[in-house]
C-alpha cells in the first residue's frame, strides 16, 4: 500500500533477482479498512516511492485509481473465510475481504508468475496462499523473512505515526514473542500466553492488548503446546495511541 519502507524493499529487491521483470503494486485498498480505521490519514507518500522504485530499476510501477479497481456498480469480491474468522479477522470483519479481492484484482492485471509477500503480516499470507491454491491461480507465492529495526521491532508504514514514547514501547512486543518461544519448550500454551500478556502489561503501560496467540503455521488454528514436528507460530497484535501494531515469529 505505499510508505514503501526497508521491509517492501527486500520483497522487490529478491524479486528482482529471482525474475526477468518485477512489477510493484501502489494501492492503498479502501475496501480493507474498517470505519474507524486510519484509511485517510493512511500515508500516501507516492512521489517519494515512485523515486525509489525509479532507482531500484523496477520495470513497471502499477498505481490504479480507486475508480479503476473498484468501478461504479461494483458487487464481486473474493473470500477465504476459514482463515480469516480468527486473529486479526475476529478484530476486523471484513479486512481479509477487501485483501483477497484487491490481490486477486492485481494478480489478474499483471499475470505474475511470483508474488512476494512478508511474514510480518503473517494471517494475510496465510489467506493470499489458500486463495491461490483453491482458485488453481497459475503463480507461485513467495513468502518473505519479517525485516526489523536494529533494536528489533518489524518495519511497517505506521510505524510513523508512533510517538518516540511509544516507538520505545513498541520494542517490547518482540521481547514478548521471544519470551513466549522460550517459554514454549516447557510450558502449556495457555500458561506462556498468560505470562506474555503479563509481561505487555508491564512494559508497555500506554498499550492496549487486542491478541497473543499460539497457533498451528498453516491452518491459525490454536494450539495447546508446542509439538515436535508441527509448524507453529506465536503471533501478537497491540494497540499503542491510535496505532495498531501486530508481529509474529515461528516457533
Amino acid at each position: 500500500m505505499g510508505a514503501l519502507h526497508e521491509g517492501h524493499l527486500s520483497l522487490i529487491r529478491r524479486a528482482m533477482k529471482e525474475n526477468d521483470r518485477t512489477v510493484v503494486s501502489l494501492f492503498v485498498n479502501p475496501l480493507q479498512f474498517g470505519p474507524r480505521e486510519d484509511f485517510r490519514r493512511y500515508p500516501r507518500p507516492f512521489g517519494a516511492d515512485c523515486k525509489t522504485l525509479r532507482v531500484l530499476g523496477v520495470d513497471a510501477a502499477l498505481a490504479p485509481s480507486v475508480a479503476r479497481i473498484y468501478p461504479q456498480g461494483f458487487q464481486s469480491f473474493a473470500e477465504v473465510p476459514y482463515l480469516s474468522r480468527r486473529l486479526c479477522g475476529l478484530f476486523r470483519p471484513g479486512h481479509f475481504r477487501g485483501v483477497a479481492t484487491v490481490v486477486l484484482k492485481l494478480f489478474n492485471l499483471v499475470g505474475p508468475d511470483r508474488a512476494y509477500f512478508g511474514e510480518k503480516d503473517y494471517q494475510q499470507l496465510q489467506v493470499v496462499r489458500r486463495m491461490v491454491r483453491d482458485l488453481d491461480l497459475p503463480l507461485r507465492v513467495v513468502a518473505c523473512p519479517t525485516v526489523r529495526a536494529a533494536d528489533g521491532l518489524a518495519l511497517s508504514s505506521r510505524n510513523r505515526y508512533l510517538s518516540p514514547s511509544q516507538r520505545r514501547q513498541a520494542i517490547r512486543i518482540f521481547q514478548a514473542l521471544r519470551l513466549g518461544r522460550r517459554l514454549l519448550r516447557r510450558h502449556s500454551a495457555s500458561e506462556v500466553l498468560r505470562q506474555v500478556r503479563r509481561f505487555l502489561v508491564r512494559q508497555v503501560p500506554s498499550g492496549r492488548i487486542e491478541y497473543v496467540e499460539f497457533v498451528h503455521a498453516r491452518t491459525l488454528e490454536p494450539l495447546r503446546r508446542r509439538r515436535q514436528g508441527v509448524p507453529s507460530r506465536l503471533l501478537a497484535a497491540l494497540w499503542l495511541g491510535k496505532t495498531r501494531l501486530i508481529d509474529n515469529i515461528a516457533v
